[in-house]
């Protein structure tokens, strides 16, 4: 069997790229497909030896450091793979790798980390970030993003099977191209965050700091709770924000970036690991759950995946202060396990992705009549 993974673009190791290591180890074999190829040598060792096939986009002026820029053009790039001779197709898309065209003796299986989201629902969010809510930048936008919008949906119906990573992907692949998908949550290495039982009093928050992440109203909840540890770790664009929402509060200790090392020791020492925002699936409180470590999260997005309410940690149902606080002191009544956690962890192990993504393609083949790999 002759087979090709389409993935999005290469520029840095991150979410996407640990499914698409992994999609590498169920097949060493397939050749691989990118918009562009801009990942730093440091960080390519997960490719072994391949070396991407890529679009027109990679020639382009300044698209090493301004490829996002031609966003408008890469429904056309990806429209230019010819794969006409493979047996399968396997797309990693976030984006526009979904879009490849397949003739009818390819089985196209696309891993869908989410739709277009600023095509989509979160268009208005991003335009407010971006700062191009009027005028003409903004007018252009509007135009381009209605564009890919339709693009999308369009594209939405060409793979055969559709995993979606969380079941709040699978709603919106529902409600965006009224397509079917089934749930595969996405690869955790949970060996490296290991178990441990004992933990110190501190809440601990790990992330960037950017809107959505919501740290603020985190902060601002626990300058309400003097008597409540928290600690923050990361930083980003949001930092100063955050720092004023936190005030003088001596409870509350924002640490800012840390190492992996300092990071695993947070998270593992944690009395629990909080989590404001809607997130597709949330690979951080899959981490701090291998570490053993309760989670109180908001209750939409992946987080409903992950928690198990009562057994792992809590979920608060409003993404306000006061809906956290209540969660907070609900929580402290509670006596939570630290072997449910890891236990809870390792349904999302790196493993477990594997074996649920191949059996998926094999009955793909199947329902097909063609030889499974």
């Amino acid at each position: 069997m002759k087979i090709a993974i389409v993935h999005e673009w290469l520029d840095s190791y991150a979410g996407s790229e640990r499914v698409l290591e992994q999609l590498f180890e169920i097949f060493p074999q397939a050749d691989l497909y990118a918009v562009c190829d801009f990942l730093p040598e440091s960080e390519r060792a997960f490719l072994g030896r391949r070396v991407p096939r890529t679009s027109f986009i990679q020639r382009l002026p300044r698209a090493r450091r301004w490829f996002r820029y031609y966003l408008g053009l890469m429904p056309l790039a990806v429209e230019q793979f010819d794969l006409s001779g493979y047996d399968l197709v396997v797309s990693s898309s976030h984006a526009v790798a979904k879009g490849v065209l397949t003739g009818p003796g390819t089985l196209h299986v696309s891993y869908v980390h989410s739709p277009m989201r600023y095509a989509w629902d979160l268009q208005h969010q991003y335009l407010r970030q971006a700062r191009m809510e009027r005028g003409v930048k903004g007018a252009l936008t509007r135009w381009l993003l209605s564009r890919m919008r339709a693009w999308d949906f369009a594209s939405g119906a060409r793979p055969d099977v559709i995993a979606a990573n969380s079941s709040w992907i699978a709603e919106r692949i529902r409600k965006s191209w009224r397509r079917e998908s089934v749930v595969v949550h996405p690869p955790v290495d949970l060996e490296g965050f290991p178990f441990q039982a004992a933990k110190g009093d501190a809440y601990v928050v790990a992330s960037r700091m950017v809107p959505y992440k919501r740290i603020d109203l985190i902060a601002e909840a626990f300058r309400q709770m003097p008597d409540k540890r928290l600690i923050i770790a990361g930083d980003g664009p949001e930092m100063g924000r955050v720092r004023e929402a936190a005030g003088t509060a001596p409870n509350i200790e924002i640490c800012g970036r840390v190492s992996q090392a300092d990071l695993v020791a947070l998270l593992a020492s944690a009395r629990a690991f909080v989590f404001a925002a809607e997130e597709d699936f949330g690979i951080g409180m899959v981490e701090a759950q291998a570490c053993g470590t309760p989670l109180i999260a908001y209750g939409r997005g992946g987080a409903t995946d992950i928690v198990r309410p009562g057994v792992t940690g809590l979920l608060f149902p409003r993404q306000t202060t006061e809906s956290l606080i209540a969660t907070v002191t609900q929580f402290e009544s509670l006596s939570i396990a630290p072997e449910a956690c890891r236990t809870n962890a390792e349904r999302f192990s790196r493993e477990v992705f594997r074996d649920r993504m191949l059996g998926l393609i094999r009955e793909a083949c199947a329902a097909r009549g063609m030889e499974a790999p």
